[in-house]
């Protein structure tokens, strides 16, 4: 096990209507910016909570933050932050919401141009405090210090880590995720069990506790993702996966431990040329990480066929093609296509993708940094 150091600040609001309880972690003379997406919360009842909770503060709102949040439009909203002085954001929405908070918590204090803290990977010396209340459980980032975001402009995507983004509190009511399209059931599943698996399907690092944490989630995932994707309305199907989406990226299970993140990597440059949803791209890729890696991945995959899927007959070579055979059916029984050929790309695509990679610095990817243009290209070529 690597040496680490984990400090998790933020607190966790759970259950049936915790979202009236906001009041007591937001302190009561803040001029507070609500932000949300596209106005989904206003039909389920969540916007008519936040607002009864903050009705006695001086409170500004701002709407429209896009899934795959966009720089152009959380800079509206930095603009507002400066005007009206405001000292605390609220993110009600789901993980694009909440990520394109975090990165207005930031760009409004900053002093220098506001993509500087994507691309440059300086850290941060300041950011204003932030809760969520959350409406779609998939991302992980409302107990994380991570955020991703789009500039269209110039055809990046870009991830900004830092321990002064986490959001002060969160709350998770699973009623108030109820009303989320069953597309969006099926992505934020698939979206939660890969986060565990970049941190889990690497090498052996004498760190059997979070081995065990990792595929403790999974299992979870695989019994009760099927279930709150068939009937939504499960309550107690619906906490246990809304919870499972929390634990998978809050830093707990990867202390210590080698990560790999490169079907998260790729799956950003296919976002942005073909306007797929994150963990669409990653359901189409993540198998075919593992077939071109399972030479390098082989005893992790051996363990995860065995603990998660209990496969534990046939030859290494059969049993890794049976757990990522098991890995594409699971994504695939709640909803998420698990080939480029769904989309309609082909292989005429894929010098595209390779370029952007490229342009964008992303190579060598993968735990052992070892995956080149060559290993990405088959990847791809695998994922048809």
């Amino acid at each position: 096990m690597f040496n680490f150091t984990f400090q998790n600040p933020t607190k966790i609001l759970f259950g049936k209507g915790q979202i009236a309880n906001i009041t007591s972690e937001i302190p009561k003379n803040a001029k507070v910016l609500m932000t949300y997406g596209e106005g989904s919360i206003k039909n389920n009842g969540v916007y008519d909570q936040a607002k009864s909770a903050l009705a006695h503060y001086t409170l500004f709102e701002f709407a429209g933050i896009e899934p795959n949040p966009e720089y152009d439009t959380l800079m509206q909203a930095v603009k507002i932050v400066q005007h009206e002085n405001i000292d605390f954001l609220l993110a009600v929405g789901g993980g694009s919401v909440a990520d394109g908070t975090k990165f207005i918590a930031a760009a409004s204090l900053y002093a220098g141009h506001p993509w500087e803290i994507l691309a440059s990977g300086k850290p941060l010396s300041k950011a204003l405090p932030l809760g969520v209340v959350l409406t779609l459980p998939a991302t992980g980032t409302e107990m994380n210090g991570n955020c991703v975001v789009s500039h269209s402009a110039i055809n990046e995507k870009r991830a900004l880590r830092s321990p002064l983004i986490y959001p002060q509190f969160s709350v998770l009511d699973p009623e108030a995720t109820y009303s989320v399209p069953l597309k969006q059931i099926g992505n934020g599943i698939v979206d939660s069990f890969v986060h565990v698996v970049e941190q889990y399907l690497t090498y052996p690092s004498q760190a059997p506790l979070q081995d065990r944490f990792a595929e403790s989630i999974m299992q979870t995932l695989i019994e009760v993702g099927p279930i709150t994707y068939h009937n939504p309305h499960d309550y107690d199907a619906r906490s246990s996966f809304m919870w499972c989406t929390t634990m998978a990226l809050n830093g707990l299970i990867g202390v210590g431990v080698p990560q790999d993140w490169s079907t998260h990597i790729m799956g950003y440059e296919l976002t942005i040329s073909y306007g797929l949803d994150h963990a669409q791209t990653l359901a189409v890729l993540l198998p075919s990480v593992m077939h071109v890696k399972r030479q390098q991945k082989q005893e992790k995959l051996l363990q995860y066929g065995e603990r998660v899927f209990g496969i534990t007959q046939g030859s290494i070579e059969s049993r890794i093609d049976h757990a990522i055979s098991k890995t594409r059916e699971f994504f695939e029984s709640v909803g998420v296509p698990t080939r480029l050929s769904a989309y309609n790309i082909t292989a005429a695509a894929i010098p595209q993708f390779l370029q952007q990679l490229e342009e964008h610095g992303r190579f060598p990817l993968g735990e052992h940094r070892d995956m080149d243009r060559a290993a990405v290209q088959r990847v791809f070529e695998n994922s048809l």
